[in-house]
């Protein structure tokens, strides 16, 4: 089983999501891309680039 992801994860990246198309499967580049200006935090930062890469990967099956 996994870790469950928080509701501010979740919403953040689908928000994100809508909003550019520069994210990739590639977490690396997913955490480039959300830089330090946007999340607060580099746990934060770390967790919705993860997801953000996780929905990509599952998107592109």
């Amino acid at each position: 089983m996994g870790r469950i992801k928080s509701k501010l994860v979740k919403r953040t990246a689908n928000t994100l999501l809508k909003a550019e198309n520069r994210f990739t499967y590639s977490f690396e580049n997913n955490k480039k891309v959300l830089g330090n200006n946007i999340t607060p935090s580099k746990k934060i930062r770390n967790q919705i680039a993860g997801y953000i890469s996780r929905l990509k990967k599952r998107e592109k099956q």
